[in-house]
């Protein structure tokens, strides 16, 4: 799948946020994290802002991203951390913060997102709500902050994936569901699919710029991301995954995340998917059943797919 020496580190699938970015000096960085106001968001920002780095929440409730600033200002001693609104699903919003941002950004952790919506749900636009959220909000945000990812000459950029990106590829003959049946875990992983394919297409656009982006599966941690999936409605094949999947700590699942960000291991690196603080293997079929199973596929990693969304994409923005 790739000739290039595969990327592994002395971390694991146990190892916090606060191990990977152990010794790590921050200060003077920039950093962004959407969806920083819950879940592993939160423990990144936090490990982020406590190696040094001003940090800047971007979230939808703007009320509860300046409680987790405070919060995280006061455990740390690091009195640059604030939150702002982004409303991922609203070009405006999107448009506005990167409108107020000034001066470098040194790293930019696309993380929010939303999970196997049981029900086909569209944006103004008419699109895919999972896609919409998860890969062409974080998509245009980075397209309106390359700019300031520029300015910071080695600039990383964490595309927040997840091992259901093996469900679908990017269906481009209808992205939204408009001629087939809605599936939530399909539609989900189209959208993870998405966002490795961003990180592989970013690195080979960018890469004059000083640019690099990496995708990573955080593990599974329960968090608000599962709100969709819980209660009576839940199907058997949700129960299946959730009763066997081998949960880990949001300081675990932060890991992964905050290596991609600022780990000098990385340095260099880009269009790669990581797992348990190391690049994946590529999948296979074997691994297909089990609780947690590991790999990613050729699919997400397909540099002609890769280029053919950054279109598809650019054109639906601009559309």
């Amino acid at each position: 799948m790739t000739s290039h020496t595969r990327i592994t580190t002395p971390f694991t699938r146990e190892s916090t946020a606060d191990e990977v970015i152990a010794g790590v000096d921050l200060t003077g960085k920039r950093a962004v994290v959407t969806g920083a106001a819950s879940g592993i968001g939160v423990e990144t920002a936090r490990a982020l802002a406590a190696a040094g780095a001003e940090v800047t929440l971007a979230v939808r409730n703007v009320e509860a991203g300046e409680r987790i600033a405070a919060e995280i200002a006061s455990k740390t001693g690091n009195g640059s951390v604030s939150a702002a609104s982004l409303e991922l699903t609203d070009r405006s919003s999107v448009a506005d913060f990167a409108a107020a941002w000034q001066g470098p950004l040194h790293i930019l952790v696309n993380n929010a997102g939303v999970m196997a919506l049981p029900e086909l749900r569209r944006t103004a636009e008419g699109w895919e709500y999972q896609f919409a959220t998860n890969h062409l909000g974080h998509f245009d945000l980075a397209l309106r902050l390359h700019d300031a990812l520029a300015a910071a000459g080695t600039a990383r950029i964490v595309s927040v994936s997840s091992n259901a990106h093996r469900r679908s590829r990017v269906v481009f003959d209808d992205i939204h569901y408009v001629n087939r049946a809605y599936d939530a875990w399909s539609a989900y992983g189209q959208s993870k699919t998405a966002n490795v394919l961003f990180a592989v297409e970013a690195s080979t656009r960018w890469a004059a710029d000083g640019i690099t982006a990496n995708a990573l599966m955080p593990g599974g941690i329960r968090t608000a991301l599962q709100r969709h999936q819980t209660g009576p409605e839940m199907s058997a094949e949700t129960r299946r995954i959730f009763d066997n999947y081998p949960w880990r700590t949001t300081e675990q699942g932060a890991a992964t995340s905050v290596l991609l960000a600022a780990s000098p291991l990385l340095d260099g690196v880009g269009g790669r998917y990581f797992e348990n603080c190391a690049e994946a293997l590529p999948y296979t079929t074997a691994t297909e059943r089990t609780a947690e199973a590991s790999g990613v596929a050729a699919h997400a990693l397909d540099p002609d797919a890769a280029a053919r969304l950054w279109d598809v994409s650019a054109a639906m923005l601009a559309g």
